[in-house]
């Protein structure tokens, strides 16, 4: 087996929502959940196609930070421009809309938060220009 990441965890505020935004918004799959003594989780992702999100909420009375962190989660996408116009849609912010970047080739690269503040970069995929 070759060294690769599988997933990055995040804390979010309300798995529920978080759950439904990458999921309905993005696109993405639950693979699988997980309720352990401390918290609970949902894996997210396009299957085989890059690392998972694990989105976790605790429940052992713990209060971790989980708003705007400095953290980005970068996606690539077949269509940055329609998943930023989601994710307005859901009342999210655009930091950066998406625009080609000549230093990237041209690629169409933009900024979004999601429901707990993450940075999401909107990185279209080398795949939708091929």
């Amino acid at each position: 087996m070759t060294n690769h990441m599988g997933a990055v965890g995040i804390a979010v505020s309300d798995l529920d929502r978080s759950v439904d935004f990458y999921t309905r918004v993005l696109g993405m799959t639950v693979l699988t959940t997980f309720e352990l003594p401390h918290m609970d989780e949902a894996v997210v992702g396009w299957g085989r196609r890059g690392a998972a999100v694990v989105l976790m909420r605790y429940t052992d009375g713990s209060d971790p930070t989980t708003r705007d962190l400095p953290v980005k989660l970068v996606l690539y996408l077949d269509d940055p421009v329609a998943a930023a116009d989601r994710i307005r849609a859901e009342g999210l912010p655009i930091e950066r809309e998406p625009a080609p970047v000549p230093q990237l080739g041209g690629a169409v690269v933009g900024f979004a938060k999601d429901p707990d503040g993450y940075t999401l970069e909107l990185l279209e995929s080398p795949d939708a220009t091929s």
